[in-house]
């Protein structure tokens, strides 16, 4: 162990004690002795403990820590602290900027216990209103904290979107008459991928790619280039000749379970020799495939039978359901959110803002509900045909119930019933509580079902089909939580939903005016799922949406 690395332990135990409150001095005495460790020139495991107490700084404690640090590889002080502090809050004190008693501040504040959970909090404007946060502080910390989550080995596909489409664009243009397309994970439109991958149809050589900064070579494997781009996102570069192009880039952009299932129907893999990807589904006597559908086998029995379904596609959606004001957690007024939604060309806004137990949120109290539906009412006047519903996020309580009387409830237009709070729950108690919700008749839709964060909480365990059959049963429909860190309902189990007759609404949950465009991620992960816009309830104009939540 070095002495840097024996240093570094003494950090950390300096920033956990002090997350907990502790002895001020005691923690000054770490920080010092972090400081002065790393910079000796002589090992500390070559010192005896006398001779490590008499380092100017250390003493007779520290030197006995260390000993159990060269001795033992633990030290028992730091493992106790480590042992009573979340990992995610432990990940968090490595975010450049981010100290201790800001991270106090959001974890006893927020009860925010990990990264993607701090980011998320972020974007929903929610460390404005902590002690030593402000907007441009909260602003700061988002970049930061973006900056950290793509350091890391995966990317929510929000993060690479953009980038990947460049680097298609890019390619193309530095090797003239080439054709690149991206492929892998990225191109399924994976709710959660490691890396950028391309395909490159082209008989010469890549080094060009490799000059003026788009990409540098990393190493060379079989089959492929790794790669980094000027942001260091990992790329994966395929290279194949021109008039095999079509045959590489469906197998590139397919599982292994949708290559089996369509080899059975094609009687083995498509022919090498195929320039195109849609004669790679001709030749097998199929309708071409979309890539997000070539995750399972399901679509190419699907496909052979004549049902492959129509994808709904994002001008498809006529209105923008779930989304927050400035009544509760939301960056913009309730008038610019509507003003925006309008701009955009949809046709109305679902607006639900958090109920009375998201105190966190600043959860609209009952008077604060009517004094906001009298505004809806004005807009209403104001910008017509344009429409405004008066929905709420009704917090769902331990037991099931919605978080208002019923002469609050009655009041809505519609109800989106989702929980925020005591989230460790095991699978028969979570799904009795979605139950419980989904039976209330006030309910119109379930929202983001699990309470997952992509890459930062797995969200509490349910037993799907005993949730999607209640509100089969209820006409409740399932929210597809369009934000990009959740993506939840997890498009696996819209088919099931679908089956049963289940309505799909992929709201944007959007907490500021930007956060309406999030729709965007929530349709590509519902295509992966088979999704219709006959089957998602905001693919509904203004009064057949009415209609249905008047039912």
């Amino acid at each position: 162990m070095t002495n840097k690395d024996i240093a570094r332990h003494f950090q950390l135990l300096g920033r956990l004690m002090e997350l907990h409150g502790e002895n001020p001095f005691k923690i000054r005495s770490y920080q010092n002795a972090y400081r002065t460790l790393r910079s000796l020139d002589k090992p500390l495991e070559e010192m005896d403990e006398e001779e490590i107490a008499s380092i100017k700084g250390v003493g007779k404690a520290i030197s006995g820590k260390i000993r159990e640090l060269v001795e033992n590889g633990q030290m028992q002080t730091l493992e106790k602290y480590r042992e009573k502090t979340p990992e995610g809050i432990q990940e968090m004190l490595g975010i450049k900027g981010f100290g201790p008693k800001k991270i106090m501040a959001v974890w006893q504040g927020l009860g925010v216990e990990s990264v993607g959970e701090l980011l998320y909090a972020a974007n929903e404007n929610r460390l404005v209103e902590l002690k030593g946060f402000g907007r441009k502080t909260q602003e700061e910390l988002k970049k930061q904290l973006e900056y950290y989550q793509r350091s890391k080995h995966q990317y929510h596909y929000a993060t690479l979107e953009k980038e990947a489409e460049q680097l298609e664009e890019a390619v193309g243009q530095t090797l003239p008459g080439a054709r690149a397309n991206l492929c892998g994970a990225i191109r399924r439109r994976a709710n959660v991928v490691e890396r950028i991958e391309l395909l490159i149809g082209y008989e010469g050589g890549l080094d060009a790619l490799f000059k003026d900064g788009l990409l540098k070579e990393e190493e060379q494997a079989e089959g492929f280039i790794l790669a980094k781009t000027a942001a260091d996102t990992p790329v994966r570069l395929y290279q194949c000749p021109p008039a095999e192009f079509g045959a590489r880039l469906f197998e590139l952009s397919s599982q292994d379970d949708f290559l089996e299932a369509f080899a059975a129907v094609n009687g083995g893999p498509p022919e090498s020799d195929t320039a195109e990807e849609a004669q790679v589904f001709e030749k097998a006597g199929l309708p071409f495939i979309a890539p997000e559908l070539r995750e399972q086998g399901w679509a190419v029995s699907l496909a052979r039978e004549g049902n492959l379904p129509e994808l709904v596609t994002e001008s498809d959606i006529k209105g923008v359901v779930h989304a927050h004001s400035t009544y509760s957690d939301g960056g913009a007024s309730l008038r610019d959110m509507a003003l925006y939604a309008k701009e955009l060309g949809y046709e109305y806004l679902g607006m639900t803002d958090h109920s009375k137990s998201a105190f966190y949120a600043n959860g609209l109290q009952p008077e604060r509900v009517f004094r906001q539906m009298e505004e809806i009412d004005a807009l209403n006047e104001e910008l017509a045909p344009f429409r405004i519903f008066k929905g709420i996020e009704s917090d769902i309580l331990s037991d099931g119930s919605l978080d208002y009387g019923e002469e609050v409830l009655q009041a809505f237009d519609f109800i989106i019933a989702s929980v925020h709070s005591n989230l460790r729950m095991d699978e028969d108690k979570a799904t009795q509580r979605l139950i419980a919700a989904i039976e209330n008749p006030y309910t119109a839709i379930l929202g983001h079902p699990t309470g997952r964060l992509l890459l930062s909480r797995e969200g509490y365990p349910i037993g799907y089909k005993k949730v999607i059959d209640a509100c089969a049963a209820n006409g409740v429909a399932i929210e597809l939580n369009a934000n990009p860190y959740r993506l939840d309902l997890d498009w696996s189990w819209i088919p099931y939903a679908l089956e049963k007759g289940v309505l799909i609404s992929v709201n944007p949950d959007a907490h500021s005016k930007e956060g309406i465009h999030d729709i965007h991620f929530g349709v590509l992960s519902a295509r992966k799922g088979g999704l219709t816009a006959e089957m998602c309830l905001n693919a509904k104009g203004v009064e057949e949406f009415g209609k249905w939540v008047r039912r």
